[in-house]
């Protein structure tokens, strides 16, 4: 086997006569165009690329064949038309080949294919300040190593790093400046910072455009800022929603729309306490500050009345009279049990059923008004009770136990004690023992518990329950929800009597006379009021 090394090809192959008659560079004058029917002299080597050499020229000029040269490609720049003859002497070699032989025929073909795929780096370089180069007789410049477009053939360029006399060690490289990564590391912050601030004030544009926008066409949603100036007097009507509550104000002029209000009270649990009634309050205030305004019990204008258990009518008329200021002929004339809605079991009497509890009056509510809403408190009261039903099964009238209940009202400050009365009015009811009551008596004298002397316990008047049986005419006072509870479900066993025994208000309770008779003693060197 012989050494390795370049094969060496017959002289044939470097022929370049145009008329030889298996010159392969005949393909676009003759012959098979893509080379079929020849064989290679150096088989089995594969054979030579095909379409790519019909674009080279054929030689012209007539003589011995030299080397076998690229043709330069068509049209490409200035003298690519010549035939070698005329190319100037500097593009050839000294063997007369023209220069453009040293590229290869692969680099040649690949220069030769236009598309307008990017180049790779280093395969051409733009030529910078080149020298001119002069031109030959027939005017035209020497063909060199410059294409038309400025850029230098591979191979052929003088740049040390395009033809790899330069390596990566020749090429200077500049040192690394910590400080101006540090520089730009310190500006990042302040950019960033610039950014947000720039971002921020666009996001409030926006929200106080959007603002505007929607103020512009949706007017609901306007809305007054700050809380308001002078006063104004509004009312809210029983059964008002938030929403009514919101188109009451804005037609008062105290919020610029409904939109605002709804949505702070949404937000507030509170608002659903909003009692009916008159409220002071400023025009002209944001939704939330009027809401603020309403839920404060200042605002709110009523006379607050509290009637306790145990008042007679008259002491409820001095008490109204006193709380609202309404005059005490007013509030009579309205006591007036014909004008009244009463229970019908009432009787025609009012005494009893002016409900205690405290009361909310507007300002210009009547004394009839008053009245009447006492009433319907003790008719609500008396019907969850079950007042008649119940009353009905100790064999009473409603009327009766009211009258019990404010008997055992009149008798004991403690609820605790409530229903052992009641046993023992019942059980001197069922006995025929009249109830010596001296609370019955003091009502029918229009008197109180310890202005009574001797004389009124003896006299005949028709509340005196010493010498008289059963109840008195009337209830004697308003009973309160826990003496109607007692009147309705009585102790149990045979009480009969009791006595105060001590400042607390509590009694003693018992069946028998002679103990009965021994509390009193105690009572009255206890000095609790125990006389007779």
């Amino acid at each position: 086997m012989d050494a390795t090394g370049p094969l060496v090809g017959p002289d044939r192959w470097s022929a370049g006569s145009g008329d030889h008659p298996s010159h392969p560079l005949r393909s676009r004058h003759g012959g098979d165009e893509h080379g079929g029917g020849r064989q290679h002299p150096s088989a089995p080597l594969p054979p030579l690329p095909t379409g790519t050499w019909g674009r080279l020229h054929p030689r012209q000029e007539d003589g011995d064949d030299d080397a076998t040269v690229a043709a330069p490609r068509l049209s490409s720049r200035p003298g690519d038309d010549l035939p070698d003859d005329d190319l100037p002497d500097d593009t050839r070699t000294p063997g007369g080949s023209s220069a453009w032989e040293e590229t290869g025929g692969l680099d040649v073909i690949g220069a030769n294919v236009d598309d307008d795929r990017p180049r790779r780096r280093g395969l051409l370089r733009r030529r910078g300040a080149a020298a001119p180069v002069p031109a030959d007789e027939s005017g035209h410049a020497p063909h060199d190593d410059v294409l038309d477009d400025g850029h230098e053939l591979l191979g052929v360029s003088d740049d040390p790093v395009a033809d790899g006399s330069l390596t990566d060690d020749d090429i200077p490289v500049a040192p690394y400046d910590a400080r101006g990564d540090r520089r730009r590391r310190r500006r990042r912050p302040f950019a960033v910072a610039a950014a947000l601030l720039v971002l921020g004030g666009l996001v409030a544009g926006i929200v106080l455009g959007g603002q505007q926008l929607l103020s512009l066409f949706n007017p609901a949603a306007q809305d007054y800022t700050g809380a308001g100036t002078g006063s104004v007097d509004v009312r809210v009507q029983e059964g008002d929603t938030l929403s009514d509550i919101a188109r009451t104000l804005q037609e008062a002029d105290v919020i610029a729309s409904t939109g605002p209000f709804v949505d702070a009270a949404a937000a507030n649990p509170d608002a659903t306490s909003i009692q009916p009634g008159v409220y002071t309050v400023r025009q002209q205030m944001s939704g939330e500050a009027a809401l603020e305004l309403l839920l404060d019990p200042a605002s709110r204008q009523v006379s607050r009345v509290t009637v306790p258990e145990g008042f007679t009518v008259e002491q409820v008329l001095a008490r109204l009279a006193e709380e609202t200021g309404t005059p005490i002929e007013e509030l009579r004339a309205a006591a007036d049990p014909n004008v009244l809605s009463l229970p019908e079991y009432a009787n025609g009497q009012l005494e009893g059923f002016l409900f205690p509890a405290t009361y909310d009056f507007e300002p210009d509510t009547t004394p009839q008004q008053m009245l009447q809403q006492m009433v319907d408190t003790f008719t609500a009261t008396a019907d969850r009770l079950q007042l008649t039903e119940r009353a009905a099964a100790l064999g009473l009238t409603p009327f009766e136990v009211v009258t019990v209940a404010s008997m055992i009202q009149s008798e004991t400050r403690l609820d605790e004690e409530r229903p052992d009365v009641a046993q023992v009015i019942y059980n001197r009811l069922e006995q025929g023992i009249a109830l010596g009551i001296d609370a019955t008596l003091a009502y029918g004298l229009d008197k109180s518990g310890n202005e009574l002397t001797v004389t009124d316990l003896a006299s005949d008047n028709p509340y005196n329950t010493r010498n008289r049986q059963g109840l008195p005419p009337t209830p004697i006072s308003v009973p309160g929800e826990a003496s109607l509870e007692a009147a309705l479900a009585p102790s149990s066993g045979e009480l009969l009597y009791y006595v105060l025994e001590s400042q607390e208000g509590a009694h003693f309770f018992t069946s028998d006379y002679g103990e009965f008779q021994a509390a009193r003693q105690r009572c009255a060197a206890a000095g609790l009021g125990c006389g007779g």
